[in-house]
């Protein structure tokens, strides 16, 4: 599963032993499903509904200002981040390696290479597969793409370069998914869950949490099943969906969790209805912004599609469009994507505006780099040659909030 430290290579392929050894570690979780508050169902009337023809939202003229815009190399994909630096995956220039993890200034428009040498060698079949930074940390995951090996590793960030040594942070086989990965500050928060495709699928899933100058990473939450949502941080806060009362069925417990005292408080929670899956939550303020991506034959207002706004019991404010990404805002203002382009809803108001996908975008538009609160919110799209009409370069786009 995972190991903590240096490992060497030889190391990271003893598969079963590494797993064998992590799950012993894991007693000192700080939380586990047995943290759960009661299930929230409330009637599906009890939401404004922004859309509704009669009682929802006016539409206005959009106010967001944009503040800057820089063309990208095609093939380009931003990752969300908190800070100036924003992490993105490149294309590499020759087949080794075939991905490049690179950082893009937001002050400036520099893109740079971060990691152009892969810790576990220019094999043909491995690869970065992700990656995060905040403004002090730079986060990766390489993988072999065959038999789905893959490692975690950060170094020190700073001014656009890594320094320092490599710190393996978590190792794991074909049994393991890749893990869903955070960076805030100096941490770097991360689950690993197990694959529905390996043998381990009856395993628990665990969150962890490392800062820069930490020997070893802290287990820190314990879900007894699989994570529904990757980890989010945002305001001091790192919201995620685990397996919560699993005695009584199957709940997920959209929670916050306290980043500043290591994860050590819960900050607020939310159980969904029973069977309900999250697609994507995240704390912003004192609300949760959360999404589910299917219709649910029970649960009240929370077993359909849509993105919601709101905290406890409710009320809730629902956009009932088809999730598609994390949401971002700040204040009573907040952001969803919906095909191609964007809501920008101001609860305060009750008012909702249109963000346009860029011009010439492909089909599915722009996609966000930035989640939960923020000031400067960030996208990035493909965009199609106007002569050609074939995808020729990448476009990201700022906006102060």
């Amino acid at each position: 599963m995972a190991l903590f430290g240096n490992l060497t290579r030889r190391g990271l392929f003893r598969g079963g032993a590494a797993a064998t050894m992590t799950i012993g570690m894991l007693a000192g979780c700080r939380h586990s499903g047995d943290d759960a508050s009661d299930p929230v169902v409330v009637d599906e009337r009890a939401a404004d509904n922004i859309l509704d023809e009669d009682e929802g939202y006016a539409e206005v003229d959009l106010s967001l200002e944009e503040t800057a815009r820089w063309t990208l190399p095609l093939g380009t994909v931003l990752r969300q981040a908190e800070g100036n630096w924003i992490p993105a995956l490149t294309p590499g220039a020759t087949a080794l390696p075939m991905v490049k993890a690179a950082a893009l200034s937001m002050s400036t428009g520099q893109l740079v290479d971060v990691v152009t040498n892969l810790v576990l060698g220019d094999e043909p079949n491995t690869a970065i597969y992700d990656a995060r930074c905040s403004d002090k940390v730079y986060a990766w995951v390489e993988m072999d793409m065959l038999n789905r090996t893959w490692s975690l590793f950060a170094q020190q960030f700073s001014d656009g370069a890594v320094s320092g040594g490599v710190m393996t942070l978590s190792t794991g086989d074909g049994d393991w998914d890749p893990p869903h990965f955070a960076v805030a500050g100096d941490s770097v928060i991360w689950q690993v869950a197990p694959s529905l495709s390996g043998t381990r699928t009856k395993e628990h899933s665990f969150c962890y949490l490392w800062h820069i100058g930490d020997k070893d990473a802290q287990p820190v939450v314990d879900s007894p099943g699989r994570f529904a949502t990757p980890p989010a941080v945002s305001g001091g806060t790192v919201t995620l969906s685990p397996r919560v009362r699993a005695n009584e069925g199957v709940y997920y417990g959209i929670t916050a969790y306290n980043l500043n005292d290591g994860m050590n408080t819960i900050v607020d929670q939310l159980v969904l209805p029973q069977s309900v899956r999250p697609f994507r939550a995240v704390r912003m303020g004192d609300r949760f912004a959360f999404s589910i991506e299917a219709n649910y034959s029970s649960g009240g207002l929370l077993g359909q599609m849509g993105t919601y706004i709101g905290a406890g019991d409710g009320p809730f404010i629902t956009l009932v469009r088809e999730p598609a990404a994390q949401v971002s805002g700040k204040d009573d203002r907040f952001i969803v994507k919906s095909r191609a382009s964007y809501f920008v809803i101001d609860v305060a108001r009750e008012t909702y505006s249109i963000l346009a996908a860029t011009n010439r975008c492909v089909d599915y538009g722009e996609y966000p780099a930035s989640e939960g609160t923020t000031s400067s919110f960030v996208t990035f799209a493909t965009v199609k040659d106007g002569s050609t009409g074939y995808a020729s370069s990448a476009t990201v786009r700022g906006f102060a909030l």
